[in-house]
């Protein structure tokens, strides 16, 4: 009994430091959230630019939120850190499927499997928005590719079939995407066709135009 004074203490001053550690974490992950949302709002504004520069710090609280914990395992696999990562991840994907840049891995964005695949389903969902910006202004070519983007990262996320605890709720993830994907499949469907009917509309007009003339 002589050492259980010396043991209690050193065990307290081992949780204050993780105590510490755990609150600013938490700082940490909800300041990366805010830059991964500021991020992905630049790039639907297409302020690209300003985009790359937010993505670029938002990789920097990422490493930094990282290292902070490298000595609590624990403190890492967290829903806060993780689900901050995953937002990192969706921001980075965000970025390179509307600009066309080479798509991360999960090694250099410095995360866990779980943490990128959620991220990448959640990305594959924000692109609707996207597509929708693009067909309230007319039909293009770019929505239909963004819209493949998405048909092929659900395709492969639904052949991940193993339990939640080791794809962190993978499953729920790719179920909103799937319901995402089908309703951005029908507006782009509509205005495909509505574009198809004005061009033939033009054509016609035309064609009358023409005959008038001639008559």
């Amino acid at each position: 009994m002589d050492r259980l004074e010396e043991i209690v203490e050193r065990i307290r001053a081992e949780l204050e430091a993780k105590n510490e550690a755990r609150d600013l974490t938490l700082r940490r992950s909800r300041a990366l959230i805010r830059r991964c949302a500021n991020t992905i709002r630049a790039i639907h504004r297409a302020e690209f630019e300003s985009a790359s520069e937010s993505l670029a710090l938002a990789r920097q609280a990422a490493e930094e939120m990282i290292q902070e914990i490298e000595e609590h395992p624990d403190l890492y696999h967290t829903g806060y850190t993780q689900d901050a990562l995953k937002e990192f991840v969706e921001a980075s994907v965000t970025y390179a499927l509307i600009t066309g840049t080479p798509l991360p891995t999960p090694e250099e964005l410095n995360v866990e499997s779980a943490a990128y695949l959620g991220g990448l389903a959640e990305a594959a969902s924000e692109l609707r928005r996207h597509i929708l910006d693009i067909i309230r202004r007319s039909h293009s070519e770019r929505a239909e590719r963004l819209l493949g983007h998405m048909e092929e990262i659900y395709g492969h996320l639904v052949t991940i079939d193993f339990p939640d605890a080791i794809t962190g709720r993978l499953r729920r993830n790719t179920d909103v995407l799937r319901a995402v994907l089908e309703r951005t499949r029908g507006d782009v469907t509509t205005s495909l066709r509505q574009s198809q009917l004005q061009a033939a509309l033009r054509s016609l007009e035309a064609r009358l135009s023409a005959s008038d003339e001639k008559g």
